[in-house]
Parts: C-alpha cells; structure tokens; sequence
C-alpha cells in the first residue's frame, strides 16, 4: 500500500481549559509538551518517518493554535464527535485511510508497518493490545479493557478504514456515540444476545467481529500487536508521566 492518507483526530472541545491543556500551559491539548516535544509533533514525526503513507490530514476545531506545530498537513474541520470526524474525512478523502489521534505520542514507525502488513483482507482493521502483552510490556499500567472470552485488549489507536464497506461501520459507531447516555438504546442497536455474550464473558473475537459484519456488511479484524506500549495513549497527567518514563528509557 503506497501513498496511503492520514487522518489523526486533534480535536478538542475544550480547548485551553481541557485538563491536558491547562496541565501543559497550552492552548490546545495536542500541544502538551511531552519530554519536551508537543505530542502532536511526536506523531506525526512518526507518519512522516513510515514508508508507504501520503498526505497527513489533521482533523481539529482549531487550526490555527497547531498550524505552527503540524507544519505541512491538510486541515480538516472537527466534527463533535470523533466518529463524525471520520466519517467527514471518508467523505474527503475516500478509502483506504488509516486514522489515528494526537494523544498518541509513542507511536512508532514500526507499529504502523506491522499493523499494515497484518490487516490483511478487511474492509477495517482495529490495533489493539492484549491484557498479557500490555502487563509484560508496561508493568503496572493501568488501562481500559474490553473483556472477550479469548482475550482481553486494549485499543492502540490504529485503524485502518480499508475499503468504502467500512463506512457503515462509521456509521454505527456514530449511531452508538449519540446513544452512550442511553444505555438500553444502545442495547437495541446492538441487539441483546450479543450484549449478553459480552457480560457473561462469552462473546469472542472473531463473533464480536461476524455480529459487527452481520450489522453492517462490512468485515472487520482486530490486529494484535506485538509491542504492548502501543496501546499507551495520554489522557491524563499520570499517562504523561508514564509515556516521558518510557520515552527516558529508550
């Protein structure tokens, strides 16, 4: 895959008050200086650094605090949610488009290779991190996990919308992203056998991924990585501490 657009999702609704932001001195959370690099500029010092990608397009609401930082990207204007900013970007851009976020600045030119290379035949492709590899590579972190009867992940902010099928997967992400207040709608939508495979710990990878097909047509792949510090993404103060440890270590 040559020449392949980049989305990364910057936006923020908060702007100088985000948590980040004022924890930073910043104008915008994507400017959080991070060992003392704005981590904004540590990802795409990486997309820049992986063969194969394109044009890098910047999803955010505030061009002009990140224009110095991001030098020469496209701007693209940030919807309210990030699944609608995907979806404008596919509305851009088209597929292929791999997406992912400002708050990610141990991404590695290394990851994004493996993950391209072991995507494989999808319409989209989701990196995440198992419980295992996450615990061995970063010991004591603490994460977000999505429980499934044959593993535990974390995502690691790397997606892969493959073909035009993937837009309807767009799509009901964004029906669920106006419905998470309202958890017995997003029940119906998903529909209520899965949701109870998912409590009781009997969903699987590979059913999670067949419901998701049978939702939305389009065939979808979790692509383990190997490297646990890729699902280490900075949402909060003690995140920034962890990622300024490791990058102090490398």
């Amino acid at each position: 895959m040559t020449d392949l657009p980049v989305l990364v999702l910057a936006g923020s609704r908060d702007g100088d008050r985000d948590p980040l932001a004022r924890h930073g001195g910043v104008a915008h959370k994507a400017l959080l200086p991070v060992a003392g690099r704005p981590m904004l500029a540590r990802v795409l010092d990486s997309l820049r650094a992986t063969p194969g990608l394109g044009t890098i397009h910047v999803s955010t609401e505030a061009p002009d605090d990140l224009r110095e930082v991001a030098g020469n990207v496209v701007f693209l204007p940030a919807a309210p949610g990030p699944s609608a900013s995907v979806a404008q970007a596919i509305a851009a851009c088209g597929t292929p488009l791999l997406v992912t976020t400002a708050d990610h600045p141990l991404l590695r030119p290394v990851w994004i290779a493996e993950f391209l290379a072991e995507s494989g035949a999808c319409d989209l492709a989701v990196a995440v991190a198992t419980r295992a590899v996450i615990e061995r590579d970063v010991p004591g972190t603490k994460r977000t996990y999505i429980r499934l009867r044959d593993m535990r992940f974390s995502g690691c902010n790397l997606f892969l919308f493959a073909t035009p099928a993937s837009r309807e997967v767009v799509r009901l992400w964004q029906r669920l992203e106006r419905e998470r207040k309202r958890p017995w709608r997003m029940a119906a939508i998903l529909g209520p056998t899965i949701l109870l495979r998912a409590v009781t710990g009997t969903l699987t990878g590979t059913a999670l991924c067949r419901h998701i097909e049978r939702l939305t047509g389009a065939r979808v792949r979790l692509v383990p990585m190997r490297d646990g510090k890729a699902a280490v993404d900075v949402d909060k103060p003690a995140d920034l501490a962890l990622v300024e440890r490791i990058l102090s270590e490398t």
